[in-house]
Protein backbone atom coordinates (compact mmCIF):
# COMPACT_ATOMS: atom_id res chain seq x y z
CA UNK A 1 0.00 0.00 0.00
CA UNK A 2 3.11 2.30 0.37
CA UNK A 3 4.53 1.72 -2.83
CA UNK A 4 0.87 2.76 -4.67
CA UNK A 5 1.17 5.91 -2.51
CA UNK A 6 4.98 6.68 -3.26
CA UNK A 7 4.25 5.97 -7.03
CA UNK A 8 1.51 8.63 -7.30
CA UNK A 9 3.35 10.99 -5.44
CA UNK A 10 5.80 10.39 -8.12
CA UNK A 11 3.74 10.29 -10.95
CA UNK A 12 1.83 13.65 -9.47
CA UNK A 13 4.84 15.36 -9.13
CA UNK A 14 5.63 14.76 -12.83
CA UNK A 15 2.47 15.88 -14.32
CA UNK A 16 2.99 18.96 -12.18
CA UNK A 17 6.47 19.93 -13.78
CA UNK A 18 4.75 19.58 -17.16
CA UNK A 19 2.51 21.55 -16.28
CA UNK A 20 2.31 25.82 -16.58
CA UNK A 21 2.91 27.39 -13.25
CA UNK A 22 -0.40 29.16 -12.14
CA UNK A 23 1.53 32.57 -11.69
CA UNK A 24 2.98 32.37 -15.07
CA UNK A 25 -0.61 31.55 -16.32
CA UNK A 26 -2.53 34.71 -14.35
CA UNK A 27 0.44 36.72 -15.57
CA UNK A 28 0.26 36.14 -18.93
CA UNK A 29 -3.62 36.04 -19.06
CA UNK A 30 -3.58 39.64 -16.80
CA UNK A 31 -1.36 41.43 -19.85
CA UNK A 32 -3.46 39.86 -22.47
CA UNK A 33 -6.86 41.60 -21.09
CA UNK A 34 -4.94 44.60 -20.66
CA UNK A 35 -4.61 45.05 -24.62
CA UNK A 36 -8.39 44.08 -25.74
CA UNK A 37 -9.44 46.83 -22.87
CA UNK A 38 -6.91 49.61 -23.75
CA UNK A 39 -7.92 49.30 -27.42
CA UNK A 40 -11.56 49.76 -26.38
CA UNK A 41 -10.98 53.18 -24.37
CA UNK A 42 -8.53 54.12 -26.92
CA UNK A 43 -11.45 53.46 -29.99
CA UNK A 44 -14.22 55.01 -27.41
CA UNK A 45 -12.10 58.10 -26.74
CA UNK A 46 -10.98 58.51 -30.46
CA UNK A 47 -14.16 58.37 -31.95
CA UNK A 48 -16.32 60.53 -28.93
CA UNK A 49 -18.18 63.66 -30.37
CA UNK A 50 -21.09 65.23 -30.31
CA UNK A 51 -22.41 68.00 -32.07
CA UNK A 52 -25.02 70.70 -29.98
CA UNK A 53 -26.93 73.36 -31.95
CA UNK A 54 -26.54 76.07 -29.34
CA UNK A 55 -22.88 75.25 -27.65
CA UNK A 56 -21.51 73.75 -31.18
CA UNK A 57 -19.11 70.60 -31.42
CA UNK A 58 -17.61 68.64 -28.81
CA UNK A 59 -14.34 65.84 -30.04
CA UNK A 60 -11.79 63.98 -27.46
CA UNK A 61 -9.22 66.43 -28.89
CA UNK A 62 -10.40 69.45 -27.14
CA UNK A 63 -9.90 68.17 -23.78
CA UNK A 64 -6.15 67.98 -23.28
CA UNK A 65 -7.02 64.73 -20.44
CA UNK A 66 -8.60 62.73 -22.82
CA UNK A 67 -5.77 62.72 -25.29
CA UNK A 68 -3.35 61.63 -21.78
CA UNK A 69 -5.63 58.70 -21.69
CA UNK A 70 -5.05 57.73 -25.40
CA UNK A 71 -1.50 58.21 -25.10
CA UNK A 72 -1.26 55.93 -21.84
CA UNK A 73 -3.68 53.69 -23.12
CA UNK A 74 -1.31 53.04 -26.03
CA UNK A 75 2.01 52.82 -24.29
CA UNK A 76 0.17 50.55 -21.92
CA UNK A 77 -1.37 48.03 -24.63
CA UNK A 78 2.36 47.62 -26.56
CA UNK A 79 4.01 47.31 -23.24
CA UNK A 80 1.22 44.73 -22.81
CA UNK A 81 2.08 42.73 -25.74
CA UNK A 82 5.51 43.02 -25.52
CA UNK A 83 5.91 41.75 -21.89
CA UNK A 84 3.56 38.82 -22.41
CA UNK A 85 5.20 37.61 -25.31
CA UNK A 86 8.47 38.09 -23.75
CA UNK A 87 7.65 36.71 -20.34
CA UNK A 88 8.15 32.94 -22.64
CA UNK A 89 11.28 33.55 -23.81
CA UNK A 90 13.25 32.33 -21.19
CA UNK A 91 16.46 34.76 -21.01
CA UNK A 92 13.75 37.60 -20.47
CA UNK A 93 11.65 36.10 -18.25
CA UNK A 94 14.46 36.13 -15.97
CA UNK A 95 14.39 39.69 -15.48
CA UNK A 96 12.28 40.12 -12.74
CA UNK A 97 13.39 43.77 -11.66
CA UNK A 98 12.89 44.82 -15.10
CA UNK A 99 9.10 43.36 -15.45
CA UNK A 100 8.85 44.93 -11.44
CA UNK A 101 9.77 48.36 -12.57
CA UNK A 102 8.04 48.42 -15.85
CA UNK A 103 4.52 47.32 -14.33
CA UNK A 104 4.85 49.93 -11.51
CA UNK A 105 5.60 52.74 -14.18
CA UNK A 106 2.96 51.63 -16.26
CA UNK A 107 0.46 51.20 -13.48
CA UNK A 108 1.42 54.80 -11.73
CA UNK A 109 0.81 56.41 -15.51
CA UNK A 110 -2.56 54.36 -15.59
CA UNK A 111 -3.87 56.21 -12.32
CA UNK A 112 -2.52 59.63 -13.35
CA UNK A 113 -4.53 59.62 -17.06
CA UNK A 114 -7.50 57.73 -15.22
CA UNK A 115 -7.20 60.96 -12.44
CA UNK A 116 -7.58 63.49 -14.92
CA UNK A 117 -10.39 62.10 -17.00
CA UNK A 118 -11.73 61.61 -13.59
CA UNK A 119 -11.72 65.51 -13.44
CA UNK A 120 -12.57 66.06 -16.49
CA UNK A 121 -16.17 64.06 -15.75
CA UNK A 122 -16.27 65.68 -12.63
CA UNK A 123 -16.31 69.14 -14.07
CA UNK A 124 -18.44 68.21 -16.93
CA UNK A 125 -21.24 66.72 -14.59
CA UNK A 126 -21.08 69.39 -11.67
CA UNK A 127 -19.52 72.43 -13.43
CA UNK A 128 -17.79 75.13 -11.34
CA UNK A 129 -20.11 77.59 -10.41
CA UNK A 130 -17.23 80.10 -8.47
CA UNK A 131 -15.74 80.63 -12.10
CA UNK A 132 -19.32 79.92 -13.71
CA UNK A 133 -18.53 76.67 -15.72
CA UNK A 134 -21.67 74.86 -15.81
CA UNK A 135 -22.31 71.31 -16.16
CA UNK A 136 -21.60 70.46 -19.79
CA UNK A 137 -23.01 67.17 -19.48
CA UNK A 138 -26.59 68.28 -19.96
CA UNK A 139 -26.02 69.59 -23.54
CA UNK A 140 -23.42 66.41 -24.33
CA UNK A 141 -24.83 63.52 -22.49
CA UNK A 142 -23.65 61.00 -25.44
CA UNK A 143 -20.28 62.80 -25.40
CA UNK A 144 -19.94 61.98 -21.43
CA UNK A 145 -21.74 58.64 -21.38
CA UNK A 146 -18.92 57.37 -23.82
CA UNK A 147 -16.46 59.44 -21.76
CA UNK A 148 -17.79 56.84 -18.35
CA UNK A 149 -17.94 53.68 -20.38
CA UNK A 150 -14.19 54.78 -22.17
CA UNK A 151 -13.17 55.67 -18.10
CA UNK A 152 -14.25 52.11 -16.79
CA UNK A 153 -12.20 49.98 -19.54
CA UNK A 154 -9.69 51.99 -18.45
CA UNK A 155 -9.85 51.38 -14.83
CA UNK A 156 -10.25 47.63 -15.52
CA UNK A 157 -6.79 47.81 -17.28
CA UNK A 158 -5.58 49.65 -14.39
CA UNK A 159 -6.88 46.89 -12.18
CA UNK A 160 -4.70 44.42 -14.41
CA UNK A 161 -1.76 46.64 -14.06
CA UNK A 162 -2.16 46.86 -10.53
CA UNK A 163 -2.40 43.08 -9.89
CA UNK A 164 0.72 42.60 -12.54
CA UNK A 165 2.56 45.14 -9.79
CA UNK A 166 1.78 42.79 -6.96
CA UNK A 167 2.81 39.93 -9.23
CA UNK A 168 5.76 41.19 -10.25
CA UNK A 169 6.82 42.39 -7.10
CA UNK A 170 6.23 39.00 -5.18
CA UNK A 171 8.76 37.64 -7.91
CA UNK A 172 11.25 39.79 -7.36
CA UNK A 173 10.92 39.73 -3.80
CA UNK A 174 11.03 36.38 -3.25
CA UNK A 175 14.03 35.47 -4.65
CA UNK A 176 15.39 36.64 -1.71
CA UNK A 177 15.50 35.30 2.13
CA UNK A 178 13.34 36.96 4.68
CA UNK A 179 15.81 38.67 7.36
CA UNK A 180 17.13 36.33 10.22
CA UNK A 181 16.28 36.97 13.73
CA UNK A 182 19.02 38.04 15.76
CA UNK A 183 20.69 35.30 17.86
CA UNK A 184 20.50 35.90 21.96
CA UNK A 185 24.29 34.47 21.99
CA UNK A 186 25.37 36.79 19.26
CA UNK A 187 23.87 39.76 21.42
CA UNK A 188 25.54 38.52 24.98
Amino acid sequence: MRGNNQEEDVDSLNSNSNQIPVLKLLDCSLRISVIPLSIATIWLTLTNHQDNSDYGKLKFSDLTGLKYMVYISSISAVYAFVAAVSSWIRSLASKAWFFFVSDQIAAYLMVTSGAAVMEIMYLAYNGDKEISWSEACISYGKFCNRMKVALVLHALALFCFFVLAVISAYRVFSMFEPPSLPNKEIEE
